[in-house]
C-alpha cells in the first residue's frame, strides 16, 4: 500500500495513505466539525490556502453531486480525514469524493489520529503543514520545507478567490431590492438566499471602488466571507459607503472589514472556529443560534457596551459563548450590521436566516 505523511511545522508526523490526488500541498492546517456538508467545505473560498482535517470519523458516504458546490471549483489546499467511504450512497451522487479530489487535484491523506491531530491543534495552535505522498525525503527535510511555506497572517487573499467581472444574480419573483454584493470569496448560497427575499444582487470583484459600488445604484451593499488577513484588505470603499449612509450587511470578513471600517483592530484566533454547531448569543436578547463559521480572524471591540466611531456609535451584538470573541457588529442607528459567522448555512442550521431578512428591512426602511 502507498503511504502518505502529515507534516506539521512543529516537527509533529502523522503516517496514513493517499486520498484524493497524490504529490505534495502546504498550507495552513486547520479543521472542521461539521458531521456533514463536506462538499460545501471543500468549495468554500474562505479554505483557500488551508489544509483541512475533518473531525467527523467517516468522510464520503454520500459521495459528491453537481448541486452543493459553492464556488467553481475546490478551495482547500490538502485534505485530512480518518476513514473515507468505500461506497458511496446517495441517489443525487455522480462520483465518489476520492474521484472528485482527483479530478481537482487536491492532495489528501487518511491517518487514524484525527482525534490526536485535532487536540494536538488546540493546544498549539493553527500552523503551517504539509501532506507528503510516497515521501523521498528524510522528516527533518520534509519539516524544513513546511516551514518555509507561507502562513496565513499578512497574506492577502481575497482577490486571489474573487470573481474578474461582475455577474448579476436576479431575484426571485418581484425584484424588491438591488444590492451591491462585493465578493471576498462569496459562497454561491449567499446570493441566492438574497434573491428569495427579492433581491437583484449585482455580484463585484473584491477591489471595487466606491465609485463602482454605488453605479449599481444599490439599495444596500454587501460585504462577503472571503479568506487570509483582514488587515490586508482596503477598507476606503467600504468607509465611503458608511458616509454615504448607503444600508449595510457583511458576515464572516466582510463583519472584520466592517470593524476595521469603525477603527477597531482585528487579530488572528488560536485556531479559528471552523464547523456547523457553533454557539452565539446576541447580547441584546439573550437568544442563542447554533451557526455555521468558518473563520481563523476576529475583531476587537468592547463587550461593555456602546463605543465611539467615526460614523456614529456602535455596539457589539453577538457573542461566541465558546470563547466571548466578537461575532456581530452594528451601528446604533441601524443602517449598518455585520455577524462573523455565515447566516447562508450551507451546510449548517438555519437559526440565522433571519439576518437576510433583517438587511432587507434596513433596506426598506432606507427607501421609505
Amino acid at each position: 500500500m502507498n503511504t502518505a505523511v502529515l507534516i506539521l511545522e512543529d516537527g509533529r508526523v502523522f503516517h496514513g495513505s493517499p486520498y484524493g490526488a497524490e504529490g505534495e500541498t502546504f498550507g495552513e492546517m486547520v479543521f472542521n466539525t461539521g458531521m456533514t456538508g463536506y462538499q460545501e467545505t471543500l468549495t468554500d473560498p474562505s479554505y483557500h490556502r488551508q489544509i483541512v482535517a475533518m473531525t467527523a470519523p467517516h468522510i464520503g458516504n454520500t459521495g459528491v453531486n453537481d448541486d452543493d458546490p459553492e464556488s467553481g471549483r475546490v478551495w482547500v489546499a490538502g485534505y485530512v480525514v480518518r476513514e473515507p467511504s468505500r461506497v458511496v450512497s446517495s441517489w443525487r451522487a455522480t462520483r465518489s469524493l476520492d474521484d472528485y479530489l482527483k479530478e481537482q487535484g487536491v492532495v489528501g491523506i487518511a491517518i487514524s489520529g484525527t482525534r490526536a491531530l485535532t487536540r494536538h491543534l488546540r493546544e498549539r495552535g493553527a500552523m503551517r503543514a504539509g501532506i507528503f505522498s510516497a515521501p523521498d525525503a528524510p522528516v527533518e527535510e520534509l519539516v524544513e520545507r513546511v516551514r518555509q511555506s507561507p502562513g496565513m497572517e499578512g497574506a492577502d487573499l481575497a482577490r486571489e478567490v474573487a470573481t474578474g467581472e461582475t455577474y448579476v444574480v436576479p431575484a426571485f419573483g418581484t425584484r424588491r431590492f438591488t444590492v451591491a454584493a462585493v465578493d471576498l470569496g462569496i459562497k454561491g448560497m449567499t446570493p441566492q438566499r438574497m434573491a428569495e427575499r427579492g433581491c437583484e444582487v449585482h455580484v463585484l470583484p473584491a477591489d471595487a471602488t466606491f465609485e463602482q459600488i454605488m453605479a449599481v445604484k444599490p439599495d444596500g451593499v454587501f460585504f462577503s466571507n472571503g479568506p487570509g488577513d483582514p488587515a490586508t484588505a482596503d477598507v476606503s470603499a467600504l468607509r465611503k459607503v458608511l458616509e454615504a449612509r448607503v444600508p449595510f450587511f457583511g458576515i464572516c470578513f466582510g463583519n472584520q472589514l466592517f470593524g476595521r471600517a469603525l477603527g477597531l483592530p482585528t487579530y488572528k484566533l488560536r485556531y479559528g472556529h471552523r464547523g456547523v454547531n457553533q454557539p452565539v448569543q446576541d447580547v441584546r436578547t439573550g437568544k442563542v443560534e447554533i451557526s455555521a463559521h468558518n473563520h481563523g480572524f476576529a475583531v476587537e471591540a468592547p463587550l461593555d457596551g456602546p463605543f465611539e466611531t467615526p460614523f456614529g456609535p456602535a455596539e457589539v451584538t453577538h457573542v461566541n459563548l465558546n470563547d466571548r470573541c466578537v461575532e456581530g457588529l452594528r451601528l446604533i442607528d441601524g443602517r449598518a450590521f455585520s455577524v462573523q459567522y455565515h447566516p447562508e448555512a450551507a451546510a449548517g442550521p438555519h437559526d440565522a436566516a433571519y439576518l437576510f431578512d433583517e438587511f432587507c428591512e434596513v433596506m426598506s426602511r432606507a427607501q421609505a
